[in-house]
């Protein structure tokens, strides 16, 4: 029944944030809003619903490492699986500022979330909690990156276009997407944490480890799905605009959300998690640099699938 209540309620996610977001972009547009702030705040909080509402409702429910492990988790796999995968079917071009900019703030938000896990690090605390305060200054952070990314949409010669494709819709059509998307997200976060947290204590392994994996990569499909699609459409550079927004907007607003709502007990995620994190960003900066090309080659995302999956056995090993 646990398994049951996890795929029914990741189903409901998928689809409530699915018609949530076209539901929220057609009133959008009606209002006449352009389509460069839907695509950047709409479509961009659509792509992230699953795990903010995956990561509250664990903190509401006092499963705060279901919390942490899923945006611990979806980071790493955005970073090593999507783009990994992404530069096997197409070599990934990144873009200037991308390079530069964007990627260097995926490396600070990782560094920042560890910092504000390590307590007991760096203070001699008796646990690692991600307080109230921790959460408001991820919030900052995320406010200050909504203004830079504003600031640098509308002057970058980089971004082609800023069209979003946005469904029309008769009123009352969208308001009903956007209700039922609201009904499905909230419905199927409660199914998802529930069996989540059921499986975990089944096959007596933490929360932590079911966050970092399961609940990380079944938020994250839609993100990978994208991807690869948009590979085969030989459209790849999508994929590093979809893994940076995503892992800035999962640690800033979903953690800092998370934690403001209710501290989160860092728990069984361990530095190697964090670890892991940092390399990954690191990572991807480093390929993106390596002989001045801007550049994911095919030898390179076979590398970062590859870490994926060393980092997940390690995970299953140590379970």
């Amino acid at each position: 029944m646990s398994y049951l209540f996890l795929t029914l309620g990741l189903a409901l996610i998928l689809a409530g944030a699915n018609y949530l977001t076209d539901g929220a972009a057609a009133v959008a547009k009606r209002f006449r809003i352009s389509d460069l702030v839907i695509g950047l705040t709409i479509v961009a909080f659509g792509t992230s619903a699953p795990e903010l509402v995956i990561s509250v409702m664990s903190a509401v429910k006092g499963s705060s490492e279901i919390a942490i492990g899923n945006v611990v988790g979806s980071n790493i796999f955005n970073i090593l699986m999507i783009v990994g995968c992404t530069a096997l079917v197409m070599p990934i071009s990144i873009g200037k500022s991308t390079m530069s900019k964007e990627i260097p703030l995926v490396i600070l938000s990782s560094l920042v979330l560890w910092f504000c896990s390590s307590d007991m690090l760096m203070d001699g605390a008796a646990e690692n909690v991600v307080s109230r305060s921790d959460g408001l200054m991820l919030l900052a952070f995320f406010l200050i990156f909504m203004r830079y990314t504003f600031s640098i949409a509308r002057n970058s010669t980089e971004r082609p276009g800023g069209e979003t494709n946005v469904k029309e819709m008769k009123p009352w059509l969208a308001a009903l997407a956007i209700v039922g998307g609201l009904a499905g997200l909230i419905l199927g976060g409660r199914w998802f944490v529930d069996g989540a947290s059921d499986i975990a204590k089944s096959l007596g392994v933490s929360e932590s480890v079911i966050g970092l994996t399961i609940v990380a990569a079944g938020t994250s499909l839609p993100e990978l799905a994208t991807s690869i699609v948009a590979a085969v459409k030989k459209n790849p550079d999508i994929a590093i605009g979809n893994v940076v927004g995503s892992s800035l907007f999962n640690v800033f607003f979903i953690i800092g959300t998370s934690a403001t709502i209710r501290p989160l007990a860092v728990g069984h995620i361990s530095a190697v998690d964090f670890g892991v994190l940092i390399g990954a960003s690191l990572l991807l900066w480093v390929f993106g640099q390596a002989f001045g090309t801007r550049k994911i080659t095919r030898p390179e995302g076979a590398v970062m699938a590859l870490c994926f999956i060393a980092y997940t056995v390690y995970l299953v090993i140590n379970a």
